[in-house]
């Protein structure tokens, strides 16, 4: 029987979902890929500006590349600033073939100005690092973050999809920060994003900013 365990590392909490718990749910979704990590990305347009577009930063897979790296790419209202990925898979038997996987994704230096000037929050995150482990039985993923401004305060442990409203002083919704948000299509596999930020109307910014990902899947 496989499981499917998510942790939320520094921010402590388990989630621990038998194969079965899921069943018939993999029919609407898409099953998770057997191995992958990214940085973040970003697409957003703000206003009349030029549109920011910045694709998936050092992806990696098990498949290939199995390792990524990026300096600091920074935009107008947005700098990530850098980091690593790797995705690795491991021989635990070779007779038999049995392998493990561990994707992650390790960033350093994320800040979002882009709400400064619709008297919005100013985000940074100093660190960050999502995984996602797999084995024949067992898929685990995990994320955490540190020194981070603007996000305000979390719950602990944070549940899955939490919404934390990104607002002006007199509560003016400018974006939703979505934190720990799972695909889970009942397969076993796990694909976990830590920070999604999709913004409002009221912020003049159209599009979503995304910090963090793994997915992994049962190896064979």
């Amino acid at each position: 029987m496989r499981a499917t365990a998510i942790l939320r590392a520094g921010l402590v909490g388990t989630l621990l979902v038998t194969g079965g718990a899921f069943a018939g749910a993999g029919a609407a979704h898409a099953s998770n890929p057997p191995g992958e990590a990214s940085l973040g990305s970003a697409a957003f347009t703000k206003g009349n500006s030029a549109p920011i577009s910045i694709t998936s930063i050092a992806g990696c897979s098990i498949e290939g590349p199995t390792t990524s790296s990026s300096e600091t790419i920074s935009q107008t209202g947005i700098t990530f600033g850098g980091g690593e990925t790797t995705c690795e898979t491991t021989t635990v038997d070779p007779e038999e073939d049995v392998t493990t996987t561990k994707s992650m994704a390790s960033g350093k230096n994320f800040e979002l100005s882009a709400l400064v000037s619709a008297r919005g929050p100013r985000i940074r995150i100093g660190s960050y690092t999502v995984t996602c482990t797999a084995t024949q039985k067992l898929t685990e993923a995990t994320w955490k973050y540190e020194d981070a401004s603007g996000l305000g305060t979390l719950p602990s442990p944070v549940p899955a999809g939490y919404v934390k409203p990104l607002t002006k002083s007199d509560g003016t919704l400018l974006a939703q920060a979505i934190f720990n948000e799972r695909h889970l299509p009942g397969d076993g596999s796990i694909g976990l994003t830590m920070l999604r930020i999709k913004f409002a109307p009221a912020s003049g910014i159209t599009g979503e900013v995304v910090v963090g990902r793994a997915a992994c899947s049962p190896t064979p």
